[in-house]
């Protein structure tokens, strides 16, 4: 009981583990579930029925576990799943979900200052959320996967394994695995050659990628017909960026076809 400080409010039937440090006016609500080693910095608010692992940092004015930011919301009990090793930066703000299936995050995660995660978002393991990224409700990230500052991701978006989303996007249609895309509205701009060679994939993975980019994005024809060519004696990389685009419902983001127009 002496890590935690004695004006942090620490409501009745929240489980906190004997090693839990917690802040100066830090809130923890009822339904709280805060296994060993986490560290809940002053001011964080953690509420609603959020199931926490191991080892999470929780810096000054995290608002965690709320309800969701949906018009007609009426107080339906949601809830948050979050893993253990991640990392929430200053003022960051996640959500509860809209039912009872839970916004859930992963393990070894970095959510940087200001971002925001929505009610319904499922993220997974080793993912980067730069300052003031933001999500909305029901986004899909997949593991090591980096999306930059001041970017918007579109409700229902996926943004697949190994995809970078450069600062300032706008993501509106799903980022294909191991990706590049940038700009308003984001458009493809290439492998993600940097952080493919950063995250250990060998020469031989990133040249057969290569060439399915160019068969999948830059090629001509039906979409059906690069899909089947990107198929034929694909490894295990091409074949899971194959399978994201046929299971892609809002669509995936492309290359742009043609110059912008200027306005008048």
């Amino acid at each position: 009981m002496s890590r935690i400080h004695p004006t942090a409010v620490i409501a009745s039937g929240a489980q906190i583990a004997a090693d839990v440090e917690i802040g100066a006016y830090a809130v923890i609500g009822p339904q709280v579930r805060l296994a060993s080693r986490n560290v809940v910095g002053p001011h964080v608010v953690i509420e609603g029925a959020t199931e926490i692992g191991e080892a999470n940092r929780f810096l000054q004015f995290c608002a965690i576990g709320a309800g969701p930011q949906v018009d007609g919301w009426a107080g339906e009990a949601g809830a948050l799943v979050i893993g253990s090793n991640n990392i929430f930066r200053e003022f960051v703000t996640v959500h509860a979900s809209t039912g009872p299936e839970p916004t859930k995050i992963g393990s070894r995660n970095m959510i940087m200052t200001g971002a925001h995660v929505a009610h319904d978002c499922a993220l997974g393991d080793d993912i980067r959320l730069a300052n003031a990224a933001t999500l909305g409700g029901h986004v899909e990230i997949a593991d090591f996967a980096q999306v930059s500052g001041l970017t918007a991701i579109h409700q229902h978006s996926r943004i697949g394994t190994h995809a970078f989303v450069a600062g300032g996007s706008i993501v509106t249609q799903d980022v294909p695995p191991y990706c590049l895309v940038q700009g308003d509205r984001a458009r493809l701009a290439g492998l993600n050659s940097v952080g493919l060679k950063r995250a250990g994939f060998s020469a031989v993975e990133i040249a057969e990628l290569r060439r399915a980019y160019r068969t999948l994005f830059l090629g001509t024809g039906p979409m059906a017909d690069r899909l089947a060519a990107a198929r034929l004696g694909a490894g295990a990389r091409t074949t899971a960026l194959v399978a994201f685009l046929e299971s892609s419902g809002r669509g995936c983001i492309s290359t742009s076809r043609s110059r912008p127009k200027m306005a008048a």
